[in-house]
C-alpha cells in the first residue's frame, strides 16, 4: 500500500508525536509498504491515511474522507486530543466518527471513549529498543527529566522537589527539553542558578537523549497529561525505573499497582519518592523489577505485529 502518515508538527520536529510517526513509518516500510510522512494531507494519492492527533489533524482527516470516502482512515489519539479535546472540540470528535480505526497508546485510554467508538479502537503500545548508557556513577543518584518545557509536562516539578531533599542527598537532575518560549527558558536558567542539583541541557538529538536516559538511575516523569509517553517505553527498554505522576496515560502502561507513583503536582510527595528511591535499596529494586516485567510490552516485535494485524483488518 501507499500510505500517508500525518503528524501536525511535522517529521523534523523532535516531539513525541514526530518520534512516534517516524517509528511507525519504519515499521510500515518493513512490512512492505511505501510511506510518506508530512505535517498535513493536501490531496496526494494514497491507499491509506494515518493521522496523529484528532484535533490538530482534523483538516487533513476531513479532506481525505471527502476525496476518498471508501478508503481506510486511521486516527491515532496521542495525548491532549484524548484527555482534553474530545470534551471540547467538535472537530476532534468528528475525526473519530470518520475513522475506520482508532489507535490509542495504552489500555486506560479506552475508558475515555464511548462504547460505540471502542469497537473500532485498537491499543498499540509504543515500543523501544534497548540502549546501553555510560556506567552509572557511584557518587551520585542521577535522575533524568525528558520533556519540552510546556505546561502539560509540569517540567520544573522535579527540580522543585529536589530543593526539599536533605544536604546528605547525592541526587542530581539532568533535564533535556526545548523551551517553547523565552519565559520557560528564563525559568530553567534561573533554576540552575539557585538549585545546584539541577542542570538543564536544552534540546539534544534523540540518540544522545537515549544514552543519557540509559545511564540514569531514575526517570522522573511528571506530566499532567499524556496519551502515553515514548520516554516511558524507552526507560522500560533500557531497565531504568520511573517516578511517575499518577495519571491514566501512564497507569495504562505501568499498571495500577506500580509502586513509583506520586500525586500530580505534589512536590512534597515527589520529593519523598525521589528520596526513597535514592536511599531504600529494596524499594529501588522493586521499581526496577516491576519495570523489567513490562519489557515485553514495549518490544518492537510486538508493535510491528500489532500494525500487521491492524492493516490486515482494513485491507
Amino acid at each position: 500500500m501507499k500510505i500517508r502518515l500525518v503528524t501536525p508538527a511535522g517529521p523534523s520536529d523532535r516531539n513525541g508525536n514526530s518520534i512516534t510517526a517516524l517509528r511507525w513509518a519504519r515499521i510500515l516500510v518493513r512490512l512492505g509498504h511505501r510511506v510518506f510522512v508530512d505535517a498535513s494531507y493536501r490531496g496526494e494519492a494514497c491507499d491509506l491515511l494515518i493521522a496523529l492527533h484528532a484535533r490538530k489533524s482534523a483538516p487533513s482527516i476531513r479532506l481525505f474522507n471527502k476525496q476518498h470516502p471508501d478508503l481506510p482512515l486511521i486516527v491515532a489519539l496521542t495525548g491532549t486530543d484524548l484527555y482534553r479535546d474530545l470534551r471540547t472540540s467538535a472537530a476532534a470528535r468528528q475525526s473519530l466518527d470518520l475513522a475506520t480505526r482508532i489507535i490509542v497508546l495504552q489500555s486506560q485510554a479506552l475508558a475515555e471513549l464511548p462504547r460505540r467508538r471502542r469497537r473500532k479502537t485498537r491499543v498499540i503500545y509504543q515500543s523501544a529498543s534497548q540502549v546501553n548508557g555510560a556506567p552509572r556513577r557511584s557518587d551520585a543518584f542521577k535522575v533524568c527529566v525528558i520533556g519540552h518545557l510546556r505546561a502539560e509536562k509540569d517540567p520544573m516539578r522535579t527540580a522543585m522537589a529536589a530543593r526539599l531533599l536533605p544536604a546528605s542527598s547525592t541526587l542530581r537532575i539532568e533535564h533535556v527539553g526545548r523551551p517553547l518560549n523565552e519565559r520557560s527558558e528564563r525559568q530553567a536558567r534561573a533554576e540552575m542558578r539557585r538549585n545546584p542539583r539541577y542542570r538543564w541541557l536544552g534540546e539534544l538529538p534523540h540518540w544522545k537523549t537515549r544514552r543519557l536516559l540509559a545511564s540514569s538511575d531514575l526517570l522522573s516523569l511528571t506530566s499532567r497529561m499524556e496519551g502515553s509517553a515514548n520516554v516511558l517505553s524507552e526507560a522500560i527498554a533500557s531497565s531504568v525505573p520511573v517516578a511517575a505522576s499518577k495519571i491514566p496515560g501512564l497507569i495504562g502502561t505501568l499498571g495500577k499497582n506500580y509502586p513509583g507513583y506520586f500525586t500530580v503536582g505534589n512536590t512534597r510527595a515527589l520529593a519523598r519518592l525521589l528520596r526513597r528511591a535514592e536511599t531504600d535499596r529494596r524499594f529501588y529494586r522493586a521499581l526496577k523489577s516491576h519495570c523489567a516485567r513490562l519489557r515485553p510490552l514495549v518490544d518492537p516485535w510486538r508493535e510491528r505485529e500489532a500494525w500487521k494485524n491492524l492493516l490486515s483488518e482494513i485491507s
